[in-house]
């Protein structure tokens, strides 16, 4: 299972003390912050860093105040990884998870077959064979409350069809739904709660703005590159993972396209519920499983064409188990 690091001020290449409360070398550049500019062990509190935005390779968080831990998770076309994790303490101090979640996925004796399209041969086999899976530190520990956006959705279904879509693939997670013939032992819980003039709280970049309290499911604009992204907030909890405060998840309408009903003719076209199904997993805390591992739902590409994300791997029902 992999498990947030903090990372060190060697790691991120320099050896002089972090900027801290009361030291005249915190004055911050205006404009966006790198991990570099705030680097592990600052404080946000003397840095005046709350609500200002630090990116790293190509994603980006708001700093949270104090207790509060912000991660971004972006699938993208090319199945490359891009999100990273942002954590302020009770006392203003920051450390980052920088790691490569799905280099450190736990595969215990797995075996690897590509997921190419819904009817590929041998992927139900690879699937319940691959235990490998990630977990970002936090559950729900709860009930997730959603709100669906009042702007365009995916596939430009009606808002109905879209709820229930979304419905369905929440409940792939909380039910641990499978083909692998594993019984259900996960109690995560999920409820939908009304449509919202609230957006989720991420930006054209694909980075998580401030967080509003409303857990927002939505479409818009962001990076061409990024199918969807998922941005959640926690709190640290004594013994355990941190504790869901809220999950935004937004599905990239302008440069890839949706389907509620996959057909033969079927070209360059998401099939939603698959995708909708991985960033619900983001939400309940499962992170990406990368390469040899496309059989997973949680793998870092949700292929076009394909319905195979709907239902879960061994492994993402491994890691759902291991958090609840």
């Amino acid at each position: 299972m992999a498990a947030l690091t903090v990372v060190s001020l060697a790691a991120l290449g320099g050896g002089a003390a972090p900027p801290r409360a009361g030291d005249d070398t915190c004055a911050l550049a205006p404009g966006a912050l790198t991990v570099e500019d705030l680097p592990a062990g600052s404080s946000v509190l003397g840095c005046a860093a709350v609500g200002r935005l630090v990116t790293h390779a190509g994603a980006g968080v708001t700093v949270p105040g104090p207790g509060t831990k912000v991660s971004v998770d972006a699938l993208t076309a090319d199945g490359s990884l891009h999100g990273f994790t942002l954590e302020v303490a009770a006392d203003g101090t920051v450390s980052y998870d920088l790691t490569d979640t799905a280099a450190h996925a736990r595969a215990p004796g797995a075996h690897h077959h590509a997921r190419a399209s819904a009817a590929a041969p041998g992927r139900a086999r690879a699937a319940c064979a691959d235990g490998a899976y990630a977990t970002t530190g936090h559950k729900e520990y709860d009930t997730y409350e959603w709100f669906l956006g009042d702007g365009a959705l995916p596939g430009d279904l009606a808002p109905d069809d879209a709820r229930r879509a979304f419905e369905d693939a929440i409940g792939t997670i909380t039910a641990s739904r499978n083909d692998c013939g594993f019984g259900d032992t996960v109690t995560a819980r999920a409820r939908f709660l009304s449509r919202t003039g609230n957006e989720a709280d991420v930006d054209r970049d694909a980075r998580c703005l401030a967080r509003d309290g409303l857990s927002v499911w939505d479409a818009g604009d962001l990076s061409s590159g990024v199918v969807a992204t998922t941005c959640s907030w926690s709190r640290a909890v004594p013994g355990g993972p941190d504790a869901l405060r809220e999950a935004d998840v937004r599905f990239n309408i302008r440069d890839h396209t949706f389907t509620d009903r996959l057909t033969d003719t079927c070209s360059n076209t998401y099939d939603l519920r698959s995708v909708a199904t991985h960033e619900a997993g983001h939400v309940f805390g499962l992170a990406h499983v990368g390469q040899s591992h496309e059989s997973q739902t949680m793998f870092t590409n949700s292929f076009v064409c394909s319905t195979t994300a709907r239902t879960l791997g061994r492994g993402d029902v491994l890691g759902l188990r291991a958090l609840y």
